[in-house]
């Protein structure tokens, strides 16, 4: 909102109060009162509060404006954290340290901040809104907000066990995924180079899995090390759900690089009341194309078809096919193939210049490999590389063979077709996307715990900081988790 003045050719200017917004390119506006009879004291006041020029407002008679502290997103933030019972799920009684993760809680949630940067923002010397003051924090530092991480890590345990009594019951599915975030410290000890979901492969990772019920709701969360491969982790989510949880009928969520046949095999199979869902990776798909259990004339009638085989006894394979992905893939493939093909183009001209050539097998394979590590389509191209020339043609029969899986996906479960139908089984699956969305608002929507400027994996032990912040979620998101049929 703003104060325009509007100029009338035979009277007064028109003071009016207006709201402008955008839509697409245009620029709208609309007028919300006619201030033209206030005083112009008056109108310049709500200039001021607009602007947010506090202190430009003149005070009371007899009163001074020394210092003025926001504290309306506060009372926002925190007020529902304890209408949530946030306070009492980190511990019955108040103390420091409960108050210092509360603090922790909703400063992350409103702007998130390394813990130098969040202990300015509660002392009473530096402080920024009225946070220090409400919880008692206006002589905070660092430490104090490390000691509340160090405290904070062996409750982890029971803030799991009462967020899954409210948010799993027997019978109902529970998702789970990992990811990772790169840290920034030397600290740490379950920091490892390994495999960078954020594109930073130079630095140390650590991993992290999320425990949630079928809305998504985060129930537990663990940090592993990180190097540790994703169907590593299972193991101790299931000990998790099955020893501290008590849940003896559960059905596990999991995608195909998650749920492995060697994970059914060892883990999953010998614990009794223990059902899953899962999907077939690329291969184990075309096997079944090229067997001929999967046929595109399955999909005449419907995008959806169960079929068996005897390589998954004692399961249900769902063949499903998405024409919209089907039609992105094709898309992309086409995209990256060009993409390929004109640097490498590049490279093979490079070899037959006049002037200064590229020659040589090791410098050739050298280019040529940091084309296939771009566009990853080094099976879709056969190459020749010799000592002064380079080569390469597009193999149409890999091409093919990849174009006809397009938009197919298998959905496999152990869940009998008396509890979960063919269409609940894949709708189960999907809802693996809820967890994807928690993490986005863990990593980088609204928590940002990978962003070294805030602090996000900082010296301390990291579980801390998961526990706190993913307790958050949990209780501010619960939502209650229906049985499976």
């Amino acid at each position: 909102m703003y104060i325009e003045k509007v100029p009338n050719r035979n009277s007064r200017p028109a003071i009016l109060l207006r709201e402008g917004w955008r839509e697409g390119r245009r620029t709208l506006k609309r007028t919300l009162a006619n201030l033209t009879d206030w005083p112009a004291a008056q109108v310049e006041a709500l200039r001021a509060v607009l602007k947010g020029d506090y202190h430009l407002l003149a005070p009371a008679p007899g009163f001074a404006i020394e210092r003025t502290r926001p504290h309306g997103h506060v009372a926002a933030v925190l007020g529902t954290a304890r209408r949530l019972g946030v306070e009492r799920l980190l511990a019955p009684e108040r103390h420091p340290e409960r108050d210092a993760v509360m603090a922790m809680i909703v400063a992350r949630i409103l702007q998130p901040r390394s813990k130098l940067a969040t202990a300015r923002e509660l002392r009473a010397a530096t402080l920024t809104s009225t946070l220090g003051e409400l919880l008692n924090l206006s002589d905070c530092d660092e430490e104090l907000l490390y000691r509340a991480m160090d405290w904070l890590l062996p409750r982890q345990a029971q803030i799991e066990q009462v967020l899954a009594r409210r948010h799993l019951k027997q019978g109902t599915l529970a998702l789970y995924d990992v990811s990772s975030t790169y840290f920034e410290g030397r600290c740490c000890p379950l920091a490892r180079y390994g495999y960078s979901r954020d594109g930073k492969a130079d630095k140390l990772q650590i991993t992290f899995g999320l425990l949630t019920n079928a809305e998504g709701c985060p129930v537990a969360v663990e940090v592993f090390e990180g190097n540790c491969t994703d169907p590593s982790t299972l193991a101790s989510v299931i000990a998790k759900l099955r020893e501290r949880f008590g849940l003896n009928r559960i059905v596990l969520v999991g995608d195909r690089g998650m749920i492995t046949t060697a994970r059914i095999r060892e883990e999953l199979a010998p614990a009794e009341g223990l059902e899953w869902i899962t999907a077939l990776r690329g291969p184990q798909i075309r096997q079944l194309v090229e067997g001929g259990a999967l046929q595109l004339s399955l999909f005449d009638q419907r995008d959806l078809a169960e079929i068996s085989h005897p390589n998954y006894p004692d399961e249900r394979l769902i063949a499903c096919r998405n024409p919209l992905m089907a039609a992105e893939r094709a898309r992309k493939r086409v995209e990256l193939l060009d993409a390929t093909e004109r640097a490498l183009g590049q490279i093979a001209s490079a070899t037959q210049r006049a002037r200064n050539p590229l020659h040589g097998q090791a410098r050739i394979a050298l280019r040529v490999g940091a084309v296939m590590g771009r566009y990853k389509m080094r099976k879709h191209f056969r190459l020749t590389i010799e000592e002064t020339g380079f080569s390469f043609s597009r193999d149409e029969q890999s091409i093919a063979r990849e174009a006809a899986l397009d938009g197919i996906y298998v959905v496999r479960t152990s869940v009998p077709a008396a509890a979960l139908d063919a269409d609940e089984a894949v709708r189960s699956y999907k809802r693996l996307a809820e967890v994807e969305q928690a993490f986005r608002s863990l990593k980088s929507v609204d928590l940002k715990v990978n962003s070294p400027s805030v602090g996000g994996a900082g010296a301390r032990p990291c579980p801390a900081v998961h526990a706190g912040v993913l307790c958050r979620m949990a209780h501010a998101r619960g939502a209650g988790a229906a049985p499976v049929r």
